[in-house]
């Protein structure tokens, strides 16, 4: 679908190298908004912005690591430095390591929790002053956070993931009210089953070829169905505010 609202807005879309955060920022891009590139693999992100610079869209690649907030705030100043203020942004950088609680994997508890939530924190502390002064200004402002479905379905030996995921969803609830009154609309989006590269991080056999079985039995959504969604939300007018958005495939309960 096309979204004109979008045309001239700055974006910033982290874990962009791949996935729903590629597809969104595609989208964004193709709508006429200056995208910022934001994600750890900076070849993958180069080769990003050149195929959306060919297609006639702005985007600026900008490796970061949002486990470290200097990073984050280098990253924060070159965006601003390029495209000046930021009226969106788009939190989807996540990772997903499944395995039974009493496997004790204090490593994969302390990644996710550093970058699913953590990680969403420092890029919210980065912007946020963008996005309540393009507000202030009258512009449209939106904080876009990607949780999951994870958040509020109980899923065997996701339970680490599930609380980062379930923190997040709280979090943007609570965003809201803080946010909200300052004409920020914030959005929380739940995706169900979708195919991105998450699945590909797992290290355990048996939960990685119960996932394939997912995929086997229940048509996924896609990386872009997910990016439509959030096409569509940010280009309401801007007193309204999708708040909680939660999309699943047509087979999956």
């Amino acid at each position: 679908m096309s979204y004109p609202t979008l045309a001239g807005r700055t974006a910033v879309v982290t874990g962009a190298a791949s996935g729903m955060g590629e597809a969104t920022a595609r989208l964004l891009a193709a709508n006429g908004a200056r995208v910022a590139l934001l994600a750890r693999r900076a070849g993958r992100l180069d080769e990003l912005a050149a195929k959306i610079g060919a297609d006639g869209g702005q985007a600026l690649a900008v490796a970061v690591d949002i486990t470290d907030q200097a990073s984050v705030d280098a990253a924060a100043d070159r965006v601003r430095s390029a495209y000046g203020q930021v009226d969106l942004v788009v939190n989807n950088a996540g990772v997903m390591l499944p395995n039974p609680i009493t496997a004790g994997r204090l490593d994969e508890w302390s990644r996710m929790i550093d970058t699913n939530l953590t990680g969403a924190l420092r890029v919210i502390r980065a912007f946020t002053a963008d996005l309540t002064g393009a507000a202030a200004a009258g512009r449209t402002a939106d904080l876009v956070n990607v949780s999951s479905i994870a958040s509020h379905v109980v899923f065997p030996d996701y339970a680490v993931y599930a609380a980062t995921k379930a923190g997040l969803t709280q979090l943007s609830a609570a965003l809201r009210s803080e946010l909200g009154p300052r004409d920020v609309r914030v959005t929380n989006v739940e995706p169900g089953l979708t195919e991105t590269e998450l699945g590909g991080h797992i290290d355990n056999p048996e939960l990685a070829e119960q996932l394939g079985g997912m995929f086997a039995a229940i048509p996924a959504l896609t990386a872009e169905d997910v990016a439509d969604l959030i096409g569509y939300t940010v280009s309401r007018r801007r007193e309204v505010n999708l708040r909680q958005l939660l999309v699943l495939p047509t087979r999956q309960a």
